[in-house]
């Protein structure tokens, strides 16, 4: 099956082709990768295999908005001016996050911490990691995959132009909505982000690899390999 047809169905490998069956091990698990290199789907099976929470910072700022708590109030103002969170108040967010009963077995930081100065932000405070997983795939293959993708306007369906190809072109097989290229899919944009990762983020790598916490597994062309790979070198 191909990548995206496996994206799709994604919740299908979860049982014995991935190995994912052990659940209840205590993880604290921060996942880096470069964006477009499967870094969601992977920790959305390392969330069911270890039966712990993905912890997405936006999707944590989001709900701290929404809801109107403290934290909330003083992310948003940043938010609304254009301006990055400081990182003192991350961490706060973070770490209130992290307190909830579903993380007392564990956790995956996805997209925190982004750069150096939050890492070292995140080693003062009292939130303890166990292990760093980057999940390394060519540049390469990554504009590949997210140039090719093709989302439907109406229902926003995924296909692609090689790997998932809709039964009529430009048309969702789903509903009939016109198929289009998403503006962060394009390659000039896909580029930029992926120089964004490079210069900010995968310094990290060497950050946390001297501090004996990195474990590398290399993206393969299919989910479920990765899977298995990303396990194997997690020691499962």
């Amino acid at each position: 099956m191909e990548f995206y047809q496996q994206f799709a169905n994604s919740t299908k490998l979860w049982g014995k082709d991935c190995k994912f069956e052990r659940i209840g091990v205590v993880m604290k698990l921060i996942i880096l990768a470069a964006p477009g290199a499967g870094k969601g789907t992977q920790a959305e099976l390392l969330s069911k295999h270890f039966n712990i929470p993905t912890i997405s910072t936006g999707a944590i700022l989001r709900k701290n908005i929404s809801d109107g708590p403290r934290l909330g109030e003083i992310a948003g103002k940043y938010i609304n001016d254009g301006k990055f969170v400081p990182d003192e108040v991350m961490i706060e967010v973070v770490s209130d996050r992290l307190s909830k009963d579903d993380c007392k077995n564990g956790f995956i930081l996805d997209g925190f911490p982004r750069n150096i100065a939050q890492a070292e932000a995140l080693d003062k405070s009292d939130i303890e990691i166990d292990v760093v997983l980057t999940i390394e795939v060519a540049d390469e293959t990554i504009i590949e995959r997210l140039g090719g993708r093709l989302e439907c306007k109406n229902c926003g369906s995924t296909y692609h132009k090689v790997h998932r190809i809709p039964k009529v072109e430009g048309v969702c097989d789903n509903c009939g909505g016109n198929l289009v290229t998403r503006a962060d899919d394009k390659p000039e944009t896909v580029k930029e982000r992926l120089n964004t990762y490079h210069s900010q983020t995968e310094p990290l790598k060497k950050y946390y690899e001297e501090k004996g916490m990195l474990k590398i597994a290399y993206g393969k062309e299919n989910i479920s390999d990765t899977a298995n790979e990303v396990l194997k070198v997690l020691g499962e």
